[in-house]
């Protein structure tokens, strides 16, 4: 089985005693029922990442960690970035939980022109703080030591301004002549991939996007939902970089 990973702030983490306390101490104490002599991963979110083993359990919220080694991860590159159009219900949870464990560096829910789904000013900052939530525990799961961004709410000018400035930037289309995996992928720099919503990328959206600089592509022979489609194209790229070798 492998250790549980819990998050600590960054100054706080270094080799020797750590105590980890809060929600985090909370959960492992409670929940994960954590004894003395078992191992552990600490993170910060940032890149940071300790092992050690629990040397004590203090009560119902508190546990403190005996630190061995401690490591920093550099930063990924090329970094992976998708834009991702709200998505009905639920999935929009979904489709960061899957990008996050698949390596998503940052997601940016985009606002589409066909989004069935819209957050309203006053419910945007709940809705974003449920993707920033969804993304924590799935970096946690994955064991990743550095968080993907979730970025604020953007428009579709928003998004034009970040693909004009990418090193590499797509736009996944079912009708796209070229597929995903014929793209020549830079060794560095951000990679911007859009996913429309389930109604489809407006014919105005994709031309805008391709003076942009961010070309239409496809993902293979089949549809897929929006909230699937950018954990498959992360692995499509990921695949064609050092990343995953």
């Amino acid at each position: 089985m492998s250790a549980p990973v819990f998050v600590v702030a960054r100054d706080r983490l270094r080799v020797g005693r750590v105590l980890l306390d809060g929600a985090e101490g909370r959960h492992a104490a409670t929940v994960t029922r954590l004894g003395p002599g078992e191992a552990v991963v600490l993170v910060d979110g940032a890149g940071r990442r300790g092992t050690g083993a629990v040397s004590a359990v203090t009560g119902k919220d508190a546990v403190v960690v005996e630190v061995a080694t401690v490591s920093d991860e550099p930063e990924p590159s090329p970094r992976l970035v998708v834009v991702q159009a709200l998505p009905k219900g639920d999935r929009g949870e979904t489709a960061v939980e899957t990008m996050t464990e698949v390596g998503v560096d940052e997601v940016v829910p985009w606002a589409a022109a066909r989004c069935v789904t819209r957050w309203r000013p006053d419910r945007a900052d709940k809705a974003l703080a449920r993707w920033r939530t969804t993304a924590q525990a799935a970096a946690k799961q994955s064991r990743r030591a550095r968080f993907p961004r979730i970025a604020p709410l953007a428009s579709t000018e928003d998004v034009l301004a970040r693909l004009s400035s990418a090193a590499a930037a797509v736009v996944l289309h079912e009708d796209a002549a070229g597929p995903l995996s014929s793209l020549a992928v830079p060794a560095a720099g951000e990679v911007v991939v859009v996913v429309g919503p389930e109604g489809g990328v407006t014919p105005d959206e994709l031309a805008a996007f391709a003076a942009a600089g961010a070309p239409a592509y496809r993902l293979g022979p089949t549809v897929l939902r929006t909230s699937t489609a950018g954990t498959a194209a992360l692995a499509v790229l990921l695949a064609r970089t050092d990343r995953w070798r």
